[in-house]
């Protein structure tokens, strides 16, 4: 139709519909994602105030999601017999799972931070899981019960949104914010904390050695 001089041609219908969400969805990916975890990043940034800390704490949130992601995908296709994921729900997703997976985040780590100042950072973190964990934990099953209600509407779009986030849900509360944030700043030790006042050992006069020591084995101590 081009080449006729004068003539003009536009492309309607579903296909066309579902070519103008896909650049529009790739689009707003590459824009709103590097976005969010920026945004998120200087707000952990500022409320630690420190530099690992964030940085591995939104390692988490990523890793989460990809995990997520990858399982809901795999029951779509396997179990459920979907022929695909609609091309917002990724991004939808993300955005959902960011923002609890975060508040879990900062829930758990400004405790510890605040109770290394006492205990250090091993028994600060013990302290903050074992006094957040159970709050986290029922927030979780909670958030994942409603939006699992989504999996009962007869949209197939609604359906994959809701059973990905209700899992990256479920998988953040009772695996990330419970063992391997928790595991991440035992093996990290007070280096977490870093640049802060916090991962400098403790000074103190006469050679003694501080009671807790994260740097070093047990059996050093």
């Amino acid at each position: 139709m081009h080449a006729v001089s004068g003539a003009e041609a536009i492309v309607g219908g579903p296909s066309a519909e579902h070519l103008d969400t896909e650049v529009t969805t790739s689009r707003d990916e590459l824009l709103v994602i590097p976005l969010v975890l920026a945004v998120v990043l200087f707000v952990l940034g500022l409320l630690l105030r420190a530099i690992a800390a964030p940085l591995i704490l939104m390692a988490t949130v990523v890793v989460s999601f990809a995990a997520a992601f990858g399982g809901s995908v795999f029951v779509f296709d396997t179990i459920l017999g979907f022929k695909g994921i609609d091309h917002p729900v990724p991004l939808l997703a993300f955005l959902f799972l960011v923002a609890l997976g975060v508040d879990y985040n900062i829930f758990l780590a400004s405790r510890a931070r605040e109770e290394t100042v006492r205990l250090g950072t091993r028994e600060g973190m013990l302290k903050a899981l074992s006094a957040t964990g159970g709050v986290i934990t029922s927030a979780g099953l909670v958030l994942a019960a409603t939006f699992a209600v989504l999996t009962t509407l007869p949209l197939v779009m609604l359906v994959e949104v809701g059973f990905l986030v209700a899992f990256g849900v479920l998988l953040g509360a009772l695996l990330v914010r419970s063992v391997l944030v928790p595991a991440l700043t035992l093996l990290i030790g007070r280096r977490m904390w870093w640049p802060s006042r916090l991962s400098r050992p403790v000074e103190l006069p006469d050679g003694q050695r501080p009671l807790v020591d994260d740097e070093e084995p047990a059996l050093q101590r």
